[in-house]
């Protein structure tokens, strides 16, 4: 059963909007972004008082969700290395930084699983001062919307519980 790829971004902005910061911002014509959600987060623990910290600890991520009919390998690749140029200058590594990740979704009508395997492939690490101001992963997802069928590369595998949630919030709202 397909599902209609606006109301399923409508449903995935909502759901990003409960811990994120949604950010429209302005891409270039061949990228078809739809938004860019923020996560930020800090925990810290303190002695006495708050100016006594014993240690803190933040984690961070950029979302780039993309919309598309169809996506080709070019243009996943192209997609990709946007969020990547975009999402790594914010990155702000100091000793508190934990890490922080750049997620890449892409949301189609249909995806054709030779045209996929790129982003299921791709990898992205970087680790600031040895990792002892934190690092950085790309987490790819891409979904289906026709067969209501998800792929991820390595990083990306908790992306499949949460689009599984997704389905069913849609099935609940229908």
């Amino acid at each position: 059963m397909a599902i209609e790829r606006q109301k399923f971004l409508e449903i995935l902005r909502d759901s990003y909007s409960a811990y994120y910061n949604i950010v429209d911002m302005e891409a270039p014509d061949d990228i078809p972004l739809v938004f860019r959600a923020d996560y930020f987060s800090r925990s810290e623990k303190y002695w006495l008082s708050k100016k006594n910290i014993v240690w803190g600890n933040e984690t961070n991520e950029y979302a780039y969700i993309f919309s598309a009919p169809e996506f080709s390998k070019e243009l996943i690749e192209k997609c990709t290395d946007f969020a990547l140029a975009d999402g790594l200058p914010r990155v702000k590594p100091h000793k508190e930084h934990q890490y922080t990740n750049v997620k890449v979704v892409f949301i189609a009508d249909r995806i054709d699983e030779n045209e996929i395997k790129p982003m299921v492939k791709r990898e992205f690490s970087k680790s600031y001062r040895f990792s002892l101001h934190g690092f950085t992963n790309l987490l790819s997802g891409a979904v289906d919307l026709e067969t209501q069928k998800t792929y991820t590369n390595k990083a990306g595998h908790s992306l499949v519980p949460f689009f599984k949630k997704l389905f069913a919030a849609r099935e609940e709202k229908t």
